[in-house]
């Protein structure tokens, strides 16, 4: 059955709908933008264009549609030109809402095309990967990579709505669902022991596996509450901070090894170890919390340690671009129980440079 939740943001309140097939929810949505002599587009990729031949014949239609190649390295600006090229040379205007289909790439740049033109118009999110589904379509955060680092322009932006069909992950690749159940697990560790017991009962379970939907719908509930209470992450401590558990070890892998060897799903779940092997340094968690996360990690196929060793020079020097940076100190979300996250600034150096070692830097 479908379900809807809303992210409470004021005036800008919008819903999250969950079903299985949102076909025919797009479909009026698009006649709502389109109407009164609105205009609208569609931004996506390649892969899911091939696969989801449907969505763009039935659902969109006649709308002009604008297919990017695939992948992290189409995040960058000189493909951001191009999305707004397109929509200039479409005729959108202040009224008209740009419609985003596909995974957090696609996701994260047509949002920040949709903030950035015209100094902003409506976009609607319909995330097509689970990890789109349980994250990055919510909360607003949009952007690019810059050479220097992960997501280091973008803005905040939120979507009128956002859309998800768990009938969309059929032709998700085995390895994206996996990266997609690196965030899952980020949700149960941060936010909810029942659901990451949940999961270590599940074990590796697939896109049709009855519980999905409800795991889904609890993973976009605890990122709706966190966005309500701190938007734009400027809480001093916690807040929105905490839905970074993992990210500081993960952008710094993806950007040392330069964009492409690792999934941003499998940069989070080396991620999640690490943040598990710390917080069990710092006495927060006992070693056998800490194995149980490697092995959930583990058990969905994603990394525990480094692919190949990675230079520590160019990793540390990666964290310290982090966007969570403050002051000059390194800024890491913990784990005070499994369940439970903090932020920390007091991490040592030595501490950081042992765990990438243990992961297998050079």
């Amino acid at each position: 059955m479908a379900t809807r939740l809303q992210v409470n943001l004021g005036e800008r309140t919008y819903p999250i709908h969950i079903g299985e097939d949102p076909r025919a929810e797009i479909a009026r949505e698009t006649v709502a933008a389109t109407a009164n002599g609105n205009t609208a587009a569609v931004l996506t990729d390649e892969n899911l264009r091939r696969a989801q031949p449907s969505l763009f014949e039935e659902t969109f239609r006649d709308l002009p549609c604008l297919v990017l190649p695939p992948g992290e390295t189409t995040k960058s600006f000189g493909h951001l030109e191009t999305v707004c090229e397109f929509l200039a040379g479409e005729g959108l205007d202040r009224g008209s809402t740009l419609f985003v289909a596909g995974g957090g790439v696609i996701g994260d740049l047509g949002g920040f095309a949709a903030a950035c033109y015209l100094r902003g118009i409506a976009c609607v999110q319909i995330p097509t990967t689970l990890l789109a589904m349980v994250d990055s379509s919510v909360g607003g955060k949009t952007g690019v990579n810059l050479r220097a680092g992960k997501n280091l322009a973008g803005a905040f932006h939120h979507p009128r709505a956002v859309f998800i069909g768990t009938d969309l992950l059929a032709t998700l690749p085995e390895r994206e669902f996996a990266a997609g159940m690196a965030e899952v697990i980020k949700y149960g560790l941060l936010a909810d022991a029942g659901l990451f017991e949940q999961l270590i009962r599940l074990g590796r379970f697939g896109p049709d596996h009855p519980e999905l939907p409800a795991i889904i719908r609890r993973c976009c509930e605890i990122k709706a509450e966190i966005v309500a209470a701190d938007e734009t992450e400027t809480a001093a401590e916690g807040g929105r901070a905490l839905l970074n558990l993992g990210h500081t070890f993960a952008h710094a892998i993806e950007q040392a090894a330069g964009y492409g060897d690792y999934l941003h799903g499998e940069a989070v779940g080396l991620g999640l170890v690490l943040a598990a092997r710390l917080s069990q340094e710092r006495g927060s968690i006992n070693r056998e919390e800490a194995q149980l996360v490697k092995e959930l990690v583990e058990c969905h196929g994603l990394p525990t340690a480094l692919l190949s060793p990675l230079p520590m020079s160019r990793l540390i020097e990666a964290m310290r671009r982090d966007k969570k940076v403050r002051g000059g100190r390194l800024r890491f979300v913990g784990l005070e129980a499994i369940g439970k996250a903090a932020t920390w600034n007091d991490v040592g150096a030595d501490l950081v440079v042992w765990l990438w070692k243990e992961a297998g830097a050079a």
